[in-house]
């Protein structure tokens, strides 16, 4: 079965007008399925310190009347190494490929910055997001990545490029 894409969705990288929503995105999950952690109330109020600053890269699902419907980022750990993190798509928008969109332009910016290492974290309440990034190329290892800072994660993930 494929995946239907809006085709007025476009992949753009991080603006202030869109801090709020990289927040109410993310808590909108996150508060679904989870408690929401320290660690995730500091990164989402301020990106620009907590990702971008450090080399890291937030982007969005933007829509044809300029709404950011997704989002998804990579945090800059050191050395090359970097974690995807804070991926969401507006619960009204699931199923319609924007999580793909999202994931194959984030693919894309790790690789342009020269990234030797992607990870994640993630759980396995989250299940179409799993069959996601196995479809693009991150396999399983043993959870919990040493060093997590999510109660959350049962999941560890790392990127492996389709040969």
């Amino acid at each position: 079965m494929s995946e239907r894409v809006t085709p007025d969705i476009r992949i753009v990288d991080f603006a202030p007008r869109w801090r709020a929503d990289f927040a109410r995105l993310n808590l909108e999950w996150l508060e679904r399925w989870f408690v929401v952690e320290p660690i995730d109330r500091e990164v989402l109020g301020d990106p620009e310190t907590h990702l971008i600053a450090s080399g890291g890269r937030v982007l969005f699902a933007v829509d044809g009347d300029d709404r950011a419907v997704g989002t998804v980022a990579l945090k800059h750990e050191g050395d090359g190494v970097y974690e995807l993190t804070k991926m969401a798509v507006d619960s009204t928008q699931r199923g319609g490929g924007i999580g793909r969109l999202l994931m194959l332009g984030v693919l894309e910016r790790f690789q342009a910055l020269g990234g030797r290492e992607l990870f994640l974290e993630s759980s396995t309440k989250l299940t179409p997001a799993l069959t996601l990034y196995e479809s693009v190329g991150f396999r399983h290892y043993p959870a919990p990545r040493p060093g997590s800072h999510y109660a959350r994660a049962d999941v560890y993930m790392v990127w492996h490029p389709p040969q």
